[in-house]
Order: structure tokens, then C-alpha cells, then sequence
């Protein structure tokens, strides 16, 4: 796709100012803007998904990707309109990707995503964005450097939590590389990293997402106690069985577990609370109290 000229970016999207309500740190680094878009790995065909194009550094690399399709979500009207003028057919939209239905890109073809992710969002859109679209073949997002550390913690140390827990048992990330703040306009007070997933075969993904997330939200609210006490709040056997089949100490706390681990008790939970339902006496007819 043709890209149209700007002047330097000193107008168009390079006028729009930061927007500190909205989390914006520009990338102006040309460098960096094409070394991200080079881990994306885009080939003819594929259909690449930019998430918060901001003032364009990474779209601009994009638009010259040849046989690329390119779309954008792009919360800040004044940037998607200024983005749409510089490049037509980029497909900018004006939406948050926080709500937009990942599921509607099932039948998008190959498809690739990609983003300098505002800080503030970060963790919430990768939540999201990993359970209910598992139809890329690969993601790359710059995002705050702890929390690139986090995603690709191993169990037991103490970067490892429920963000970590959640997005590997959906995809495999890998921590590429560092960016400084110098690159950014506003410069952010922290360092941000660059980071790629890959999403898991369907055999290895989360088969129960909804009581996957209660049971490792439940867990890492109370990280620093013993599972023995914090399972005490599920329901009766669910931790007997849990302790029994997959041979975990009673006295392990929940930084311990490996996602397949946390996968297990979403399956225990799961199990114990059918067969809680199924033996539950079928209720009376409506205003009665009894059989």
C-alpha cells in the first residue's frame, strides 16, 4: 500500500498532542519502529491488526509491507482521523480495544497483531485479547518492561503471578527485547519491552477459561498463603482431589503452580461443582418449599 507524504510529521497525526488521560507515549524512533515490525514476521496475504496506532510510527512501516492487509483500532478520534487522511487505506477505525469482539476476527484469514500498548491497558487487553482470539498466528506488542518480565516469568520466582498463570495457558510469550524511554514522546518515567506471542496448540489452550480466571484470581488474591488455606473457600473435595492428582504440596502457595497446574484446579472446581448440582434435589414447584 502507498503511503502519502508528511512533512516530517509536523502535521497530520504529529500534530496531535499527547493525551495523558489516554495513557499516550509516541514512538518516534524510526529504528525501533521497524525492528518491531520486522518480529512480527508479516507475509504476503496476511491481514495485520495494528492495536493504538497513535501518531502512525509503527502503521507508517506497515503501509509498506507489500501484500499486507492492514487495520487499525484506534481509540483517539482526532489520531484516527488524522491516520485515515495520511493513509486511506490502512483501515483505521475509532475504537477501544478493550471492548471490541475479538471473536469477530475468526474469519479474518491470516491474521497478525500488533501494537505499542498504552501502560495503563496493557494487562487488561492481553487478558482478553489471548482467551478469545485464538486465530493469529503471532502478536507482538511494546509494553511496560515488568510487566513484559511478568508474562514471561517462570513459576516460583517472584515476577510469576495470575497475568502470567492466564496468558500461558493460552499462548507462549518470549521477551525480545528492551526500549528505553528516549524513544518516546513524552519520554515515560519506566523502560518498555517487546514482546511476542504465539498462540499454544488448541490441545494445550484453556479448555474452561471462565473458572480457569475465578480460580486464579481467587489464588493470587491471597498469594502469599498456603493453598491448603486458600482452597478452603472452594467447595468441599475440590482441594483433596486437586492435592491427590496432581501430587502438589497442601503447604505450596499459588506462585508455585505452572499454568497447567492452575488448568488442573479449573478442572477440579469444575468437576466437584457438577456433581454438587447433579446430587442437589430437584426444586419444588414455583412458590412451594418442599417436595
Amino acid at each position: 500500500m502507498k503511503r502519502r507524504p508528511t512533512a516530517d510529521r509536523g502535521g497530520g497525526a504529529g500534530a496531535v498532542r499527547a493525551k495523558r488521560s489516554l495513557g499516550q507515549n509516541f514512538l518516534v524512533d524510526k529504528n525501533v519502529a521497524r525492528k518491531i515490525v520486522a518480529a512480527l514476521k508479516a507475509a504476503p496475504g496476511d491481514l495485520v491488526l495494528e492495536i493504538g496506532p497513535g501518531r502512525g510510527a509503527l502503521t507508517h512501516v506497515l503501509a509498506d509491507l507489500p501484500g499486507v492487509r492492514l487495520a487499525a483500532l484506534e481509540k483517539d478520534a482526532a489520531l484516527a482521523a488524522a491516520l485515515k487522511a495520511e493513509l486511506p487505506g490502512a483501515g483505521v477505525v475509532v475504537a477501544d480495544a478493550l471492548g471490541f469482539a475479538w471473536e469477530s476476527l475468526a474469519s479474518a484469514g491470516p491474521l497478525r497483531i500488533i501494537g505499542n500498548l498504552p501502560y495503563n491497558v496493557a494487562s487488561p487487553i492481553i487478558w482478553e485479547l489471548v482467551a478469545r482470539c485464538p486465530y493469529f498466528a503471532r502478536a507482538v506488542f511494546m509494553i511496560q518492561r515488568e510487566v513484559a518480565e511478568r508474562l514471561c516469568a517462570m513459576p516460583g520466582s517472584g515476577a510469576y503471578g495470575g497475568l502470567t498463570a492466564w496468558v500461558r495457558s493460552f499462548v507462549a510469550p518470549e521477551l525480545l527485547f528492551r526500549v528505553g524511554p528516549e524513544v518516546f514522546r513524552p519520554r515515560p518515567k519506566v523502560e518498555s519491552a517487546v514482546v511476542a506471542f504465539t498462540p499454544l496448540p488448541a490441545a494445550e489452550r484453556a479448555a474452561d477459561p471462565q473458572n480457569l480466571a475465578a480460580v486464579i484470581k481467587q489464588c493470587f488474591t491471597w498469594r502469599r498463603k498456603q493453598l491448603q488455606n486458600i482452597l478452603k473457600a472452594f467447595p468441599a473435595g475440590v482441594a483433596e482431589r486437586f492435592f491427590a492428582a496432581e501430587q502438589i504440596k497442601p503447604t505450596a502457595r499459588p506462585e508455585e503452580l505452572s499454568p497447567r497446574k492452575f488448568q488442573a484446579l479449573a478442572a477440579c472446581y469444575r468437576s466437584v461443582a457438577e456433581a454438587v448440582e447433579q446430587a442437589a434435589p430437584p426444586a419444588g414447584p414455583e412458590g412451594s418449599i418442599g417436595p
